[in-house]
């Protein structure tokens, strides 16, 4: 259970009604469990009357094995646990998926209906919510896409599915923060994108004490997936990030800094192949509490990343909600370049690469004056992605602030 995050001073709830969608209870661990809590006590902080509904027929797993899980009482119980921890007890609802006509929580499923009939938002988060009649008295949905690329592609190959979903959301936001500039290959069609970022409680992820624990750079990833790649103009971009990491199997023999991956779904041959070149690994199942998720971002010594290649050909200008965590907790970060050195500073606690010299060069700038690097990475996040900064502007555009 977290620790009380809130700190018991929200400003009154005077500016509107919001609901966020998202996959806090189906998806009940780490990061997944701080993007929501990031949205959700930053909209509050901002004087709104936050909701969290889930309302979705995605699949929901157990917060232990993290497998599908038929009985969600655990799931509930986290996600109870969660809105708790931010002062937010009486703000949510749950929809068992498959289930239409009964919800738990703080209104019953006649009580759902009214409360979207009152929101002034509903932000679907991730797109995590697949959209029913029932939602149709929605006065403003905002559709907030943390993965960008497939949704451009799709609308521009003329998929008639994904136009018509899409026209339903009066504003429609995206991590992609470089979609539309010139040097950018994502097509933009049909639709405006509204260019946002991840946000973030800096006091949250503040650690005990300025140096870390642990002596190595990490990273949380999973490491293969078989579903998401698009194609445009015959390019085909992959998703999957096992591609870009297997690129820098070698790198812990050219440089100084232990690298450690917290990871799930790779092979034991694949795994005895990256240790024997130098890594750590360890299981990402080991970290998915996310207070113990928080503990190892505190106590690492920074992130080394890879991004996904469907992020980095076209220069979408990404950048990680995980990578945010560590730039809060004072870690410095050396990620993948995504064109995001456009829109954010760079060279002192976020460096960017493409090429493993560049990471190389980059880990043994950062060993070089790491407190220097460490207190870069913190005034970035306080100064780029602060929630309360970042929100601000979102529900400016939508036309709430």
């Amino acid at each position: 259970m977290l620790l009380n995050l809130s700190g018991g001073d929200y400003p009154p709830a005077s500016r509107g009604k919001v609901i966020v969608w998202g996959y806090l209870a189906s998806y009940p661990f780490g990061g997944m469990t701080w993007q929501v809590l990031h949205y959700l006590a930053g909209l509050r902080n901002l004087g709104f009357d936050v909701w969290y509904v889930e309302d979705t027929d995605a699949e929901v797993r157990d917060p232990d094995t993290l497998w599908g899980n038929d009985n969600y009482a655990s799931n509930v119980e986290f996600l109870k646990q969660q809105m708790a921890a931010v002062g937010l007890p009486d703000r949510w609802v749950f929809r068992p998926p498959g289930i239409y006509d009964f919800c738990l929580g703080a209104v019953d499923i006649d009580g759902l209906a009214s409360l979207y009939k009152e929101a002034d938002a509903v932000i679907n988060l991730c797109g995590s919510h697949e959209l029913r009649a029932a939602h149709d008295h929605i006065s403003c949905l905002v559709y907030l896409e943390t993965d960008p690329v497939p949704k451009q592609v799709a609308v521009a190959n003329g998929d008639l599915e994904t136009i018509t979903d899409l026209e339903r959301y009066r504003y429609l936001f995206t991590y992609g923060e470089n979609i539309g500039a010139d040097d950018c290959l994502v097509p933009v069609e049909h639709f405006t994108w509204h260019a946002t970022r991840p946000p973030v409680i800096v006091d949250w992820w503040q650690p005990q004490g300025n140096l870390p624990a642990a002596k190595s750079f990490t990273t949380v990833t999973s490491w293969s997936h078989t579903w998401n790649d698009v194609t445009w103009q015959d390019e085909r971009w992959r998703w999957s990030k096992h591609y870009e990491f297997r690129k820098f199997q070698a790198l812990p023999q050219h440089c100084v800094m232990p690298l450690e991956l917290a990871v799930v779904g790779i092979s034991d041959d694949e795994a005895d192949q990256f240790r024997a070149s130098g890594w750590q690994l360890r299981p990402s199942s080991e970290i998915s509490d996310p207070n113990v998720y928080r503990e190892y971002i505190r106590n690492s010594l920074g992130e080394f990343t890879v991004a996904k290649e469907q992020y980095v050909r076209p220069r979408t200008g990404w950048f990680s909600d995980r990578s945010v965590c560590y730039l809060a907790a004072g870690r410095p970060v050396v990620t993948h370049e995504t064109g995001f050195s456009k829109f954010l500073p760079s060279g002192e606690g976020l460096l960017p690469f493409l090429t493993e010299e560049e990471a190389v060069a980059a880990l043994e700038i950062i060993a070089g004056d790491y407190v220097r690097h460490s207190q870069a990475a913190l005034t970035i996040a306080r100064e780029y992605f602060d929630a309360d900064d970042v929100l601000r502007r979102m529900m400016s555009t939508i036309g709430l602030l």
